[in-house]
């Protein structure tokens, strides 16, 4: 994990405060009555998985060891088999995930559901959630009987759970004598998903009990309109003076130039990060770990924000409209800008054909000093297995080890588009188009994407020009993202009050931004968080700290 000089030492615990973001969910754990000690101090850690890259077609970008993406500007025309048997025995497999999509078709009707049960060699009973009552399914779904647990479950890096790495450690089958150093050689696929991914899910009292779904480095990532901004004068290293400039002149009439959703802190992220503030935590090189909350970039930032909403060029609904409405309003033009993951690139791309040019804003630089991006978890969420005999587990584990297919196999293609003639054709280039069908039947629909994945790639079907500009971007700031030294590590008062003492802050800071609160109650709600458990988090990751290093 990175440390911070002397010199940023000394800045960040200057006056002022950082909203802290939710860590992950892996970072949450509380320890109650009758539960486990899942801090990984004072344990023997179980070795990370031994990571063999897998071999494939060659990209078109080279990526880079600082996080740089691989890029593909066009499909590869040789896919290669990367599992050499059917995983599977006939035998029924039940499931649970998220889903960011509608419900898909049920089974019987479903032809890319019955494609990938054939391909797997089992039959699947799935239980999709929606993102909106994860929270409130997974609560009910924990404290229920052990038996009626599904088989693999998806752990969703969205929510705080209370004490859920104390459920993963009583009631997930522990996985270190499967996956631990060179064990996982028996699942090559899995074997593939770089060490980075498991780092940022973390171990649970130094033990291995789940599959990370790896993701790239780059967050909360600003998508702009692009021909509105250059319009409005945008230019390559802008300041803050300039983004101000350029938003002010663009935001006319009903026309926006920057879009928030609801508890987006007004663009928090991004606009955190070009101050260079911490993400949720920074941990100085003697293990001390520091709160964003402590640091005057982050409260420097509000300001910022602030002084942007006065001016005007905020949509007016930044406090209460979805992230989904707020899509519409930038994919017509009502808005310029609106925070997303970097991972929306896709559909971001894919939606906005021939209506308008999105691309990835570059950061801008505060008092002379280039700004940083948030550098996202590593994990999108995490895959557990129901406890069972080491015959069935092993099933379970070829059966991820399938869904984990390289780009560029044919098992990928499988699991991402279905079936060629039926669910996609292809395009002059190669690359899958869906057909009607498709577009109802897929990953989406049928989140399989979320139990097992293969390291992320950039690839744009049919636009490699998009793939160039999104790889160009990541090398410009890649070297500048800005980590939460939290990632994969446990805290018992993060677990227990991290969700209300994150909503603390988070208010504070959207009256601040909207112009209900004055700056100075800022110091007043970090001195309350401190007291409240931020402190003692602090401490509690400092100790797990030293335990991983």
């Amino acid at each position: 994990m990175p440390s911070m000089s002397r010199r940023t030492l000394l800045r960040t615990v200057a006056a002022g405060g950082a909203a802290v973001s939710v860590p992950g969910l892996l970072t949450a754990c509380s320890s109650g009555s009758g539960d486990g000690d899942v801090s990984n101090a004072g344990k023997k850690l179980a070795p990370w998985p031994a990571h063999r890259p897998a071999t494939g077609p060659k990209p078109d970008l080279a990526p880079t060891e600082e996080g740089v993406q691989a890029g593909y500007t066009s499909y590869p025309s040789d896919l290669v088999k990367s599992v050499s048997r059917t995983p599977g025995d006939g035998s029924t497999v039940r499931v649970m995930t998220v889903s960011f999509g509608t419900p898909p078709k049920p089974a019987s009707a479903n032809r890319f559901w019955a494609a990938v049960e054939k391909a797997l060699g089992v039959k699947i009973e799935y239980t999709i959630i929606s993102q909106a009552d994860y929270q409130k399914k997974m609560a009910t779904v924990m404290a229920g009987d052990a038996g009626a647990l599904p088989d693999i479950i998806n752990m969703f890096s969205g929510f705080t759970l209370p004490r859920e790495a104390q459920f993963v450690q009583r009631r997930a089958q522990d996985l270190t004598p499967y996956l631990s150093g060179d064990a996982i050689a028996d699942y090559p696929n899995l074997a593939n998903i770089p060490t980075h991914a498991w780092r940022d899910m973390g171990r649970v009292g130094g033990r291995v009990y789940g599959i990370p779904l790896e993701r790239p480095l780059p967050g909360s990532t600003l998508w702009i309109n692009q021909d509105m901004f250059a319009d409005a004068g945008m230019k390559e290293g802008w300041t803050a003076e300039d983004f101000t400039a350029v938003a002010r002149r663009g935001t006319r009439g009903k026309t926006y130039m920057l879009g928030a959703a609801a508890q987006s802190g007004f663009g928090n992220g991004y606009h955190s990060a070009a101050h260079n503030a911490p993400q949720s935590w920074a941990v100085t090189e003697n293990g001390i770990f520091l709160p964003a909350a402590a640091d005057e970039r982050y409260k420097a930032s509000i300001a910022f924000r602030a002084q942007l909403r006065k001016n005007g060029s905020y949509h007016p609904d930044a406090t209460s409209i979805s992230q989904i409405d707020l899509t519409t309003l930038y994919y017509n033009g009502t808005v310029g800008s609106m925070q997303d993951g970097f991972g929306a690139y896709l559909p971001k791309y894919r939606e906005s054909e021939g209506k308008m040019s999105p691309a990835a804003a570059l950061p801008y630089s505060v008092g002379g000093e280039p700004g940083g991006i948030v550098a996202a978890r590593r994990s999108f969420g995490y895959t557990i297995l129901k406890k069972a005999k080491k015959e069935r587990v092993e099933l379970l584990l070829r059966i991820l080890d399938y869904l984990a297919a390289p780009f560029g196999s044919e098992e990928w293609e499988l699991v991402h588009y279905g079936v060629e003639g039926v669910h996609f054709t292809r395009a002059k280039d190669g690359s899958p188009e869906y057909t009607k069908l498709g577009e109802v039947e897929n990953n989406t629909n049928l989140p399989l994407k979320y139990l097992a994945e293969g390291p992320q790639v950039l690839f744009v079907p049919g636009m490699p020009d998009a793939v160039r500009a999104l790889h160009t971007w990541q090398r410009k700031v890649v070297p500048h993202a800005v980590r939460n030294a939290a990632f994969g590590l446990q805290s018992t008062t993060h677990n227990a009050q991290g969700a209300t003492l994150q909503t603390l802050l988070d208010d504070t800071a959207t009256g601040i931004i909207a112009g209900r609160l004055p700056l100075s109650e800022w110091d007043a709600t970090v001195k309350k968080w401190r007291s409240r458990g931020g402190d003692r988090m602090a401490e509690e990751y400092a100790k797990d700290y030293a335990a991983n290093t």
